[in-house]
């Protein structure tokens, strides 16, 4: 520094915020929040700030880069953390802090993840759980549907991963039985066609239950004769260990986006679906036919 050159002993508000690194609103905004002391006013009536100003403001301005709340720094600052707000003390804040980062990495990881089986798999199968996916991992190429994933994307909405995991058994039993999909694909047709023309009463609904029935005895022989049940049993016993207080787990979506699991009666009311009285009195018959023979 030049020995003619003299620092200002106080610089105005603008130039403690272009050294620090923020803005005058932000600087104003720290004094609202008790965070930095109001400073003493020149002959203009404007903040002047000096030395120890600064200091404390580019401290605030690390902290907050750190990733410490506004609120908490009055801890950081206080003469006597054990005094602080709450009683916490710094460390305590240190330690909010770090568990909140530490969170917020683990759903970075978790992003990532999916991004990068999206990018593998080509499709939107990697937004699904880690269960889900690894449920559908080397399935043949083009054997798994948009509608399989948008089924599965509901059930795991509403039953969360295990659920759909479980789910997902059927559509891998389906690539692996050509004759049980064409099957599955007839069935669905044949209560699709069962539209608001067709009365309650029709001998068609009673038939396309039992139909439905027959198929899924077939599909659940299949999955045995396969070992995939085998495979389910795993998947619930894993889960069981790594949810040994929660079980079936409270929160058991894919992720914080997906908002909590819902029960089956709150999804009814929510998740709309165009089917005929025929076609809900269908699936009423093919459940009891399925009860019947439990």
């Amino acid at each position: 520094m030049p020995a003619s050159f003299m620092p200002p002993r106080q610089v105005k508000i603008g130039d403690a915020a272009a050294f620090a690194g923020c803005t005058p609103r932000a600087i104003r905004h720290y004094h609202g929040i008790g965070l930095l002391p109001e400073p003493e006013r020149g002959g203009d009536d404007r903040r002047r700030y000096g030395y120890e100003d600064m200091i404390r403001l580019l401290w605030i301005r690390r902290m907050a880069d750190a990733g410490i709340a506004l609120e908490d720094m009055r801890d950081a600052f206080a003469e006597d953390p054990a005094d602080a707000q709450d009683g916490d003390g710094i460390e305590a804040v240190l330690a909010r802090v770090e568990e909140s980062l530490a969170a917020q990495e683990t759903e970075l990881r978790r992003q990532r993840t999916a991004v990068q089986r999206m990018r593998v798999e080509g499709s939107r199968v990697g937004l699904l759980s880690d269960l889900v996916t690894e449920r559908l991992k080397g399935l043949p190429e083009g054997s798994l549907r948009q509608a399989d994933l948008d089924t599965l994307l509901v059930t795991e909405r509403i039953f969360g991963p295990l659920g759909a995991a479980v789910q997902a058994t059927q559509f891998v039993a389906l690539a692996m039985h050509p004759a049980l999909r064409e099957e599955s694909d007839r069935i669905d047709d044949a209560e699709e066609a069962l539209d608001d023309s067709v009365a309650v009463d029709d001998p068609r609904v009673a038939h396309v239950a039992a139909e439905r029935h027959a198929f899924e005895t077939a599909l659940h022989a299949a999955i045995e004769e396969s070992g995939l049940d085998a495979d389910d049993d795993a998947l619930f016993d894993a889960w069981d260990a790594a949810h040994p207080e929660t079980g079936d787990d409270e929160e058991n979506g894919s992720g914080p986006n997906s908002g909590r699991a819902m029960s089956v009666l709150e999804a009814t009311g929510k998740m709309p679906y165009d089917f005929s009285p025929a076609r809900l009195r269908c699936m009423e018959l093919a459940e009891e036919l399925s009860a019947e023979n439990a």
